[in-house]
């Protein structure tokens, strides 16, 4: 399974003056959000990151991986 094919929910947080990833197929694994960036693009890259890491600790400890969750219309 690609990271890529994972839905991440990038927002802005005043809060954390930070772009803050969720994953949300994976919340019953992480707390959310599981990772952030101070730009838009840092913030995509670093969630790449964490979602292999999540994909390659899940599967060397035998954990099957979260359902991909698709949009309508498309497999």
């Amino acid at each position: 399974m690609s990271a890529s094919h994972y839905t991440m929910i990038i927002q802005w947080s005043d809060e954390d003056d930070a772009y803050v990833v969720s994953l949300p197929e994976w919340r019953d694994h992480v707390a959310n959000p599981v990772t952030h960036g101070l730009t838009y693009e840092q913030a995509a890259a670093n969630a790449q990151d964490v979602l292999q890491l999540l994909i390659e600790s899940a599967l060397s400890h035998g954990q099957s991986l979260p359902e991909v969750a698709f949009v309508a219309g498309r497999p």
